[in-house]
């Protein structure tokens, strides 16, 4: 997962022309962008949302409601992956070396990926009926590999999963940010295209099961949603994105987000809102560069959006936990659901904001602390007091 909002505001937004020069100059520094940090945290209630529904909060009524609302919860995490390739598209450094940026996307993940993969652990061998993994299971997870191998996807912090793609989505972008540096806007703007369609036919090919395994967490096969959302990334940097308003796209990515019940359950779900997603991101980014009214950049969001990563990834957690009190799929009457419900979110957006201050933020500083140079080797021709020549310069 990536932020929007850690880059400086230039004065002024990039110039409307299909010269990419300035913007990929090593001075260029990008405008932020806080409606998609806003927008994250909507993606992550999403999320949480749908995993309360699968735990069995509700009954009757409510739980009819909140199936409803958050039954379709889990595209949320196609819309972390279209987000990510725009952000880092959109925020890429000019000339920046591999080793560099998988450094920076290292520091990013890690620190809060290895906590909750340790607090997923101790839950397994101290909590009842919680599966306890394998040794290469939980290799697998701390490595990022498990999404690769079907039987292993949701063990341990089962949100991990998306984790595994995106360490592949960050091994591909050198390759992908080159190949966009190249393509221009028509390239870009065929490629987001043929994104869209490979979604399309992925999409087709498992829901007729012409795969082994469900093709849902497979990394490789939710790659086309990166690529989508850095082709158009591309296109808004040079000044060709053509595409609706954050108002008309936003109400595309609503109705296909509730048409989701009427395709097969799983991968098939993306068909429905990579298009709203697809348009939906650059239209907030675009607001926010021209200065255009949005909701989604207001600073308490923008706040909750910062915190969604550590809220993703420790919220199923703590409702796993609450299973010891509760029991599986607790079904209960609309009042008492709400108020578990809302206990569960404060303890998890709680839990969201120490992850943050004392393990994401000083996690990420201290991985990408500047190495320390070896000291300057003394001449032993000159005084201890007398200064370098350069320096004396």
């Amino acid at each position: 997962m990536t932020t929007a909002t850690t880059r400086t505001l230039r004065t002024t937004p990039p110039a409307r022309t299909g010269d990419s020069t300035a913007r990929d100059s090593p001075a260029a520094v990008m405008p932020s962008l806080p409606s998609l940090t806003g927008l994250r945290w909507m993606a992550a209630l999403l999320v949480f949302g749908l995993h309360v529904n699968n735990f069995g909060y509700f009954g009757g009524t409510g739980g009819r409601l909140v199936s409803w609302g958050f039954g379709a919860g889990a595209t949320g995490v196609s819309f972390f992956f279209v987000l990510s390739g725009f952000v880092l598209t959109w925020s890429a450094r000019p000339r920046d070396r591999a080793l560099a940026f998988w450094r920076r996307r290292i520091a990013r993940i890690y620190p809060v990926h290895l906590v909750t993969l340790a607090l997923a652990l101790v839950m397994a061998y101290t909590l009842a009926n919680q599966p306890k993994p394998s040794h290469k299971q939980a290799l697998s997870n701390v490595l990022l590999l498990h999404s690769w191998w079907h039987p292993w996807w949701q063990t341990l912090n089962p949100v991990s999963w998306s984790l595994a793609c995106e360490a592949f989505f960050y091994a591909s972008f050198p390759l992908l940010i080159l190949l966009l540096r190249r393509l221009g806007a028509r390239g870009s703007a065929l490629l987001a295209g043929l994104s869209v369609v490979a979604v399309l036919v992925l999409a087709w090919t498992d829901a007729h099961d012409w795969w082994t395994y469900t093709l849902y967490a497979l990394p490789a096969a939710r790659l086309p949603e990166f690529v989508l959302g850095a082709a158009t990334a591309r296109l808004v940097l040079l000044g060709r994105w053509r595409g609706p308003g954050l108002e008309a796209s936003l109400a595309l990515a609503v109705i296909g987000y509730f048409l989701v019940p009427q395709v097969t359950p799983g991968y098939s779900a993306t068909v429905c809102t990579i298009a709203g997603f697809g348009l939906l991101i650059p239209a907030a980014a675009v607001a926010d560069v021209q200065g255009l009214p949005s909701l989604w950049r207001r600073r308490r969001l923008v706040r909750l959006g910062e915190l969604s990563f550590a809220f993703y990834m420790i919220h199923l957690l703590v409702l796993r936990a609450a299973t010891q009190l509760l029991g599986t799929k607790p079904h209960f009457g609309l009042l008492a659901g709400v108020a578990v419900t809302t206990t569960a979110f404060a303890v998890s957006l709680g839990l969201s904001w120490l992850l943050y201050e004392m393990v994401e933020q000083p996690g990420r500083r201290l991985l990408l602390r500047p190495r320390r140079r070896p000291a300057p080797r003394q001449d032993p021709d000159r005084t201890p007091h007398e200064a370098p020549a350069a320096a004396r310069d």
